[in-house]
């Protein structure tokens, strides 16, 4: 089980600067905690679906600080803290992940990985420790109307963890009227805000197709049914399906990337081939017309073999509500966070466009992490200390905005 070891922790200049410019301030000893658990957090990643002690703790840590109820256990090992205003009004839901990736960390830092294959390299493990700055506030001060929802949310990366958790029945009673997520974004200069102006993230999702014909010695191919002319009009078609450049209206992208044919050997012609490949698109319904035309490709390369095609990693687009998006907007003002408002969506994809779509006002933003940052999902990335009261003063001036703060 994780566990928290303390530790001494001196503030970065910028951490100080932030600090004595937030309108809701964590004061220095919160940071310098919050830090040490987001570095506890990077010892211990789980991978999607696996987050079972990554849960634990997260109750742990909401159990000190205090909440009005705490729930566990949503759509896998979801989590769930909720702080009720005084009067009645909406509920507004800050989201963060818990799952780290199957990747081996390539870092020299005292607090690397300690699991093999395991890496905290998209920064969850800070966006928990941001939303748990927010738990901190609120346990201080309540909203005077409505209620906050802070949802640990399993299984981003693989996209199947907001269906899960709005899918769990004990979801109902939290469903949100208004959501809020960021994300870390590398490349971009240290705590500036992004925002979309509609799509925040596009849709993908991964066709696996398995084609089974019949095997044959090697000196007789004619003999059995081979898959390899097949996977190879399907390599070439497929990859025509969306060619990426640059981001617009239309943007497409399909992204070969596994293909296998028959077994490693010399005597043996192939009876069955495996492809994978990612479909992606800026909208859900440029996505649907991509589907449509993969099946067709593999019907008309695939006449005589036995054909099996699943979807994996399903990922619909994230599109920011413009109330939503305007509330996100307001508050990187009032706080003087740099503010870059852009035209399209980040390539890569969110499971948090599911919210939206469940009837929640719902927008996610980003967060830059550095200019020199490796990116996301590379061995060396590690989350930038210095985000977490950013993104924490950000949610809870939201807050702010939607309920208001008793006196």
């Amino acid at each position: 089980m994780l566990s928290l070891v303390p530790c001494v922790h001196l503030l970065t200049s910028v951490e100080i600067y932030i600090l004595d410019t937030i309108q809701f301030q964590l004061n220095a000893e919160q940071v310098g905690h919050l830090t040490d658990i987001r570095q506890t957090l990077h010892k211990a990643p789980e991978a999607s679906g696996e987050e079972e002690q990554t849960g634990r703790f997260i109750v742990e840590q909401l159990e000190r600080v205090g909440a009005d109820r705490i729930v566990s256990g949503l759509g896998g090992y979801g989590v769930i803290a909720e702080y009720r205003g005084i009067a009645d009004g909406p509920t507004v839901m800050i989201r963060c992940e818990l799952d780290g990736l199957p990747i081996e960390e390539i870092s020299k830092v005292p607090y690397r990985s300690q699991t093999p294959g395991r890496g905290h390299l998209c920064g969850h493990d800070g966006h928990m420790a941001m939303v748990l700055g927010v738990a901190q506030l609120l346990a201080a001060q309540r909203p005077k109307q409505g209620r906050v929802v802070l949802m640990f949310q399993p299984a981003e990366e693989t996209g199947a963890g907001a269906a899960a958790v709005i899918e769990d029945p004990n979801f109902a009673e939290f469903r949100p009227d208004f959501a809020f997520s960021l994300h870390n974004l590398p490349g971009r200069p240290l705590g500036e805000v992004s925002i979309c102006q509609e799509y925040a993230n596009c849709a993908s999702r991964g066709m696996q197709i398995n084609l089974r014909g019949k095997s044959s010695h090697a000196a007789a191919p004619e003999d059995g049914l081979s898959p390899a002319s097949a996977i190879s009009v399907l390599m070439d078609q497929l990859a025509k399906l969306g060619v990426g450049g640059e981001m617009n209206d239309q943007f497409t992208l399909s992204t070969l990337t596994h293909v296998r044919l028959g077994e490693p050997t010399f005597g043996i012609a192939p009876g069955f081939g495996e492809l994978r490949v990612t479909l992606r698109s800026i909208s859900d319904a440029l996505m649907e017309d991509m589907i449509a035309r993969a099946h067709e490709a593999v019907a008309q390369a695939t006449p005589d073999l036995d054909v099996a095609i699943t979807w994996h990693d399903i990922f619909l687009a994230c599109v920011n509500h413009p109330e939503s998006r305007d509330q996100i907007i307001q508050a990187a003002k009032r706080i003087g966070t740099p503010l870059k408002e852009l035209d399209y969506p980040m390539r890569w994809s969110e499971d948090f466009g599911r919210f939206g779509l469940d009837g929640a006002k719902s927008a996610m933003f980003f967060l830059g992490s550095g200019e020199t940052q490796p990116q996301l999902h590379n061995p060396d990335y590690d989350f930038p200390d210095a985000l977490i009261p950013i993104g924490a003063e950000l949610f809870i001036t939201i807050i702010e905005q939607l309920l208001g703060f008793t006196d």
